[in-house]
């Protein structure tokens, strides 16, 4: 298993007891839709390994006690601390027609209801208040907010994110800022002036 064909479920966050378990935080939507979970992916060293999970106690807030097949110390989960957790692409749950996941869309054409064909969805980033996805457009990185009002629609077939940029949205990342236009540059000095 490779981690192009694998998303992130999640991180360890610490042991926990007396057993081997540990402490897991699922960075997702829908933590509940994984709480039959038979084996997860840990990344250790660069390399996906599979872990077993013998009991999966769900918690609140994203988090669940795991218990893995193998791990029967507090010394052995301390090792895990951490260690992110990774699963299969198709284990991912299905979306509705109108949804889609960050990772499909890597590579789209990005238009807008305006201004047509702008550039190409390159990542995106997953901030604490705001998703922003990440588009090349004339040389620049324009960062454009992930909303229902912005994001339209997707097309697979076309492999195109239909958008409804705000006005002066990319005027922000193109045009210089008053700071640059308005500021001289700084003048040398003379090394000769005493």
């Amino acid at each position: 298993m490779t981690l192009d064909a694998c998303f992130q479920l999640g991180y360890i966050v610490k042991a926990h007891g007396t057993k081997g378990q540990v402490v897991a935080f699922f960075d997702v939507d829908f933590p509940e839709e994984y709480d039959e979970l038979e084996s997860v992916f840990l990344l250790i060293n660069g390399k996906l390994v599979p872990f077993f999970i013998d009991d999966l106690n769900p918690q609140d807030k994203g988090r669940s006690i795991l218990k893995f097949e193998d791990v029967n110390t507090v010394a052995d989960a301390e090792k895990l601390k951490g260690v992110s957790l990774y699963l299969p692409l198709n284990q991912l749950p299905e979306l509705e027609e109108d949804q889609f996941y960050f990772h499909e869309v890597i590579g789209y054409t990005v238009v807008d209801k305006q201004l047509g064909e702008l550039g190409t969805v390159q990542t995106f980033f997953d901030l604490p208040n705001q998703d922003l996805l990440a588009m090349e457009y004339q040389g620049h990185e324009v960062l454009i907010p992930v909303q229902d009002e912005i994001i339209l629609r997707t097309s697979k077939e076309e492999r195109r994110l239909y958008v409804n940029l705000p006005e002066g949205l990319l005027e922000v990342y193109t045009q210089p800022s008053n700071r640059q236009v308005e500021e001289p540059p700084l003048e040398e000095e003379d090394d000769d002036k005493v």
